[in-house]
């Protein structure tokens, strides 16, 4: 590889709606790369160019989609050569997730043009030092794009789990939906559970992994608004969404959860996120045969659902049940930890002690008191006192119950 040449200086701003022709270019470079994926990208370039002006609009102002479309872009010589695009993994948004990085090839008259590698490396940490309030940031990316994979790893990023998709066929979904699930605690999802999945999410994953989610309970909460939204998307889309949790009510937690995106027209196959409790693996069967017996009523298509290195007994009942891996992603993360520069620095060269132990200093002169001999084990004994000559002895007090002398003269 060669370098880059010292006057390839390139240029990172945010996306704009006039970059939208050369995205479809870099796109269509894309689908020539990576070939398998040519679809979807091509349904996401026509998504993109239907809802900008409503993405442009929601991230004008505060709002729970205001960063649902953060991008930005890389210009050499006015050409635009790369794209980015960013979101927020959690509500409180100190994770960060890399949707897609995005390098093209440019054409110069004089120098050398910048590698991929140097352009993507560039994107990344303009998104660095750009968006503070990320600790962490968050990728998934084939196994397979090992271009993809050199500049992540170039960036910092490490390994922290190997993700597979599966698809149920439409011919086994039939054969699982005959069993009758054994879920009698099976309860319908509201905002009042939101600590129960909460809790429930955290237990299902390792250490390292919920560091790096760091997801409260807020994330499992939906404001009026974001139903209202979610609601209209799904009518958009033509998609219902079900979803419910299993209730365990001797250890009051829920132990399996799942919720399912089921297609109206059926142009798309089902999409489903499914959560269980480590110790109550038997529920893969029941939940999946629930999620069978619900897509009965609509039109024929496969079911989709993700696993991860960590949940081998996951893995083990799909390929029982004779489930297809579609792709192996890796999942790597990457910590951000912002350098904050002191406004005042104070050197300790011309500190005196006097200084430094000023706070030590007593407020007034000490007065030195007595010293007592007595040990612990012993009685207090009185301390001498000491009288001036010319005082006047002091008689002991008359004791109450003393009777008074008779004198001369006192008659009775």
């Amino acid at each position: 590889m060669t370098s880059t040449s010292p006057n390839a200086s390139v240029t990172i701003r945010p996306f704009q709606y006039r970059d939208l022709e050369a995205i479809d270019r870099l796109l269509t470079e894309e689908v020539e790369r990576q070939g398998g994926q040519a679809e979807d990208i091509q349904h996401q370039a026509q998504e993109l160019r239907q809802r900008y002006g409503l993405l442009k609009m929601l991230s004008l102002f505060p709002n729970p989609f205001q960063h649902s479309f953060c991008a930005y872009v890389a210009e050499l010589d006015n050409q635009l050569c790369g794209l980015i695009q960013v979101s927020p993994f959690n509500r409180t948004r100190s994770t960060w997730r890399v949707d897609r990085v995005i390098v093209g090839r440019v054409k110069r008259e004089e120098g050398v043009p910048p590698l991929m590698l140097d352009v993507g490396t560039q994107l990344l940490r303009h998104c660095f030092q750009t968006i503070w309030e990320a600790r962490m940031w968050l990728i998934e990316t084939n196994v397979n794009d090992k271009d993809t994979l050199a500049l992540y790893r170039h960036n910092g990023f490490q390994q922290l789990a190997r993700m597979t998709y599966w698809a149920i066929a439409p011919e086994i979904l039939p054969t699982l939906a005959e069993r009758e699930p054994d879920l009698p605690n099976l309860l319908p999802i509201s905002n009042a559970d939101a600590n129960l999945l909460h809790q429930l999410d955290t237990a299902s994953m390792p250490p390292l992994v919920r560091q790096v989610f760091d997801r409260h309970v807020i994330d499992f909460r939906s404001s009026l608004f974001r139903k209202l939204t979610g609601g209209l998307k799904h009518q958009w889309e033509h998609v219902d969404v079900v979803g419910g949790y299993v209730f365990e009510p001797q250890r009051k937690a829920a132990i399996g959860y799942f919720q399912i995106h089921l297609s109206r027209k059926g142009d798309h196959p089902h999409q489903a996120d499914l959560t269980v409790h480590p110790a109550y693996t038997w529920l893969y069967p029941e939940l999946v045969a629930q999620m069978s017996r619900l897509t009965k009523d609509y039109p024929a298509q496969a079911l989709h659902l993700a696993s991860t290195d960590y949940q081998a007994e996951r893995e083990a009942y799909l390929e029982q049940i004779g489930a297809t891996r579609l792709e192996h992603t890796l999942m790597m993360s990457r910590s951000v930890w912002h350098k904050l520069r002191e406004s005042k620095f104070v050197s300790l060269d011309g500190l005196q002690l006097s200084e430094v132990l000023q706070g030590f200093q007593p407020n007034r002169k000490p007065v030195p008191g007595r010293f007592s001999s007595a040990t612990p084990g012993d009685a207090p004994q009185a301390q001498p006192r000491l009288e001036s000559t010319n005082s006047t002895p002091k008689l002991p007090p008359k004791s109450s119950n003393s009777q008074p002398k008779d004198r001369p003269g006192d008659t009775l």
